[in-house]
């Protein structure tokens, strides 16, 4: 088994929504393309996500989160913070304990990892 794989969404993405409770505005649709997970150093996923407009909570616990984004516009609202516009090429991370507002502004895709 090869230890090298590479991020390829050309399988079937799995369709969901935003959980009522975190819906803030919009109606969100959600399509993951869940590629690969570990667990030899903790739960690692890698995958790639995309969203169409609309507003939510955005909260991270005990999980950290890096993204890289494909497409799209969003705006990052952190409890207590200014809010960070970010686009397509872009890339950031949310730490453990980030509690915040996830706005798509335009159809946004990203190429994620989270560990924990």
């Amino acid at each position: 088994m090869s230890l090298l794989k590479k991020i390829d969404p050309m399988g079937t993405p799995v369709p969901s929504k935003c959980a009522p409770e975190k819906l803030i505005a919009g109606d969100p649709d959600f399509l993951t393309w869940a590629l690969d997970e570990s667990a030899a150093q903790g739960p690692v996923r890698t995958g790639i996500w995309q969203a169409t407009p609309g507003e939510n909570h955005s909260i991270k616990g005990e999980t950290f989160e890096f993204c890289h984004l494909l497409d799209g516009v969003i705006e990052l609202t952190e409890e207590g913070q200014p809010p960070r516009i970010f686009r397509k090429g872009d890339s950031f991370v949310m730490k453990p304990g980030y509690r915040g507002v996830w706005k798509t502004i335009e159809t946004v895709r990203k190429i994620y990892v989270i560990v924990g």
